[in-house]
């Protein structure tokens, strides 16, 4: 079975913008727009929120997953670092 879906690149890019990651926010209504294949122990989401975006990263733990995010931008900013992270010029 192939993957369907995006992996993050195993290398980060010359000039890699470092993401700071958080403990989640709960409570809000969160609709996940994109994603990186799940075959991989690190899966990331680009979110959206009260008319912001955000990227959320999950470690699949085998006791539980470990969640962060990033901060939360205008939608548009959050789609250029998602570009960014799939292209390894983010993480």
């Amino acid at each position: 079975m192939s993957c369907v879906s995006p992996h993050v690149p195993d290398r980060r890019q010359p000039g890699c913008k470092k993401l700071e990651w958080f403990k989640p926010t709960d409570g809000a209504r969160v609709r996940v727009v994109a994603w990186t294949c799940d075959c991989l122990a690190m899966v990331y989401e680009l979110c959206q929120a009260g008319g912001q975006g955000f990227i959320r990263c999950t470690l699949q733990n085998e006791d539980a997953p470990e969640i962060r995010e990033t901060h939360r931008w205008p939608i548009a900013q959050a789609c250029e670092v998602w570009a960014a992270l799939l292209t390894g010029m983010a993480r």
